[in-house]
């Protein structure tokens, strides 16, 4: 395959291969009651944009009378605040006494071996488990993507592909979906797969209404420096 630098394929045949990609995202389905509970796991070294980014998609999903139609709270190890690029962020749960979610997104962070354990018991339970950027690798650690497909950030293709034999690496779409675990690629892609999510259980319009309330404009990702 003919690549640009940084192991990124040419736009022509990343696109060709995204698009034979089968879509294995199965329907979801909302609670009875309430909105769809969103987990975001937090620990050190945390980038923002990978959680901020699709919690702001997720949470301008709305319903009627402007209803929010998920809810989101941020997990952490211990509920002590976390120092992020500066800022200190709060989780609202430590592992110990955080509620079952419906999603769990895990965005890029350290990958400690107690995060590690808690995606995989949590997703044992979830409707969707969503990774955003090398939060892929944590994911991956957890087991979750063996004998399926992936794909994370583009820097860190070759790393993945090396350090995960079990998973089928695919480059160049934003987002990889399979029935019950979904990845993006870097940073901002995490929109557009929290965007499908949203899709996935309420329906088009209702990801069209979040990305227009962001005035986010959903698009290809960017095969190299010059599409940008």
């Amino acid at each position: 395959m003919a690549t640009l630098a940084g192991g990124l394929a040419t736009s022509s045949t990343v696109l060709a291969a995204a698009a034979s990609l089968p879509n294995l995202g199965k329907r979801l389905h909302p609670p009875a009651r309430g909105p769809v509970q969103v987990a975001f796991v937090m620990g050190p070294d945390l980038v923002t944009i990978d959680m901020f980014g699709p919690w702001a998609a997720f949470g301008n999903a709305m319903g009627p009378n402007m209803s929010s139609l998920f809810n989101l709270y941020a997990v952490a190890a211990r509920s002590a605040p976390l120092d992020v690029d500066g800022l200190k962020i709060q989780p609202q749960y430590s592992f110990e006494n955080a509620p079952q979610p419906h999603v769990l997104v895990v965005p890029q962070q350290e990958n400690l071996p107690e995060t590690i354990a808690w995606i995989k018991k949590v997703s044992a339970h979830t409707d969707v488990t969503m990774s955003v950027c090398t939060g892929a690798f944590l994911v991956a650690k957890a087991g979750l993507f063996d004998g399926l497909r992936a794909t994370t950030h583009h820097d860190a293709y070759d790393r993945f592909e090396q350090m995960f034999p079990k998973v089928t690496l695919v480059r160049g779409p934003k987002y990889v979906e399979n029935r019950d675990v979904s990845s993006s690629g870097g940073e901002s892609s995490g929109i557009d797969l929290a965007l499908r999510v949203v899709e996935r259980y309420y329906g088009t319009e209702a990801a069209k209404n979040a990305a227009y309330n962001m005035e986010y404009r959903r698009t290809a990702r960017p095969q190299s420096i010059n599409e940008v």
